[in-house]
């Protein structure tokens, strides 16, 4: 799946005052109002009651498409992304480094503009891979302006919730070696376009916080 090169509109916040500072909470009602970027056809994007809760539902049957949010992150005040997630499967035998295998079940990924122009953009792509360890990281095969960092691996929690809690800074340094004080999106989606494969994801409990404690899965 290319990368997302741009996104083009504010929607859907919520900020948390006094004991949270400005934490910003993204809520599933909010995700359906964003819009979406199609890479070729239309991942199917829904509001599901799971597991006592409402979560987002993103399935993928050999399609990719992502809900994004343009907005501007503090990361000197909210540096640590968030979220839960869940998978239904994973893909076997991708070569994840290539065009042909740069598919995910799940995937989270946020962007910084370096420049005036589309295509300058960096992003940094969180992703539940099928076949690379869990802490493995590797440049998208369609651009080196987006890195992937494998925070799953394998089929091992398939099935359950997992909660994430990234340091949005310190990763944008270890992978372009930049110095990052803010960002400009933020994008969730589940595909399957290059490998013509079908998965379905959950997402829950997305936002920016100033704290690394990890979210309440549901």
């Amino acid at each position: 799946m290319r990368p997302l090169h741009t996104a083009v509109v504010i929607a859907g916040l919520v900020l948390v005052s006094d004991s949270a500072l400005a934490d910003i909470r993204l809520t599933p009602n909010q995700i359906m109002t964003w819009p979406t970027r199609s890479f070729d056809g239309e991942t199917l994007y829904a509001i599901v009651e799971k597991d006592g809760a409402q979560v987002l539902q993103a399935q993928s049957q050999g399609q990719a498409s992502a809900r994004y949010l343009e907005r501007e992150i503090n990361l000197d005040e909210t540096p640590y992304l968030h979220w839960c997630w869940q998978v239904d499967t994973t893909y076997s035998g991708l070569n994840e480094t290539s065009k042909a295998g740069d598919d995910y079940p799940a995937r989270v990924y946020v962007a910084r503009k370096t420049g005036l122009l589309p295509w300058q953009v960096q992003s940094v792509n969180y992703v539940w891979s099928s076949t690379q360890d869990a802490g493995s990281t590797w440049t998208n095969a369609f651009t080196d302006r987006a890195e992937l960092m494998a925070l799953q691996g394998g089929a091992s929690k398939v099935g359950e919730w997992v909660a994430e809690v990234r340091d949005v800074r310190d990763d944008f340094a270890t992978l372009f070696g930049d110095t990052v004080t803010t960002i400009d999106g933020v994008a969730l989606m589940s595909d399957g376009d290059n490998s013509g494969n079908d998965a379905t994801a959950w997402f829950s409990q997305l936002g920016f916080s100033a704290s690394d404690e990890p979210p309440n899965c549901p």
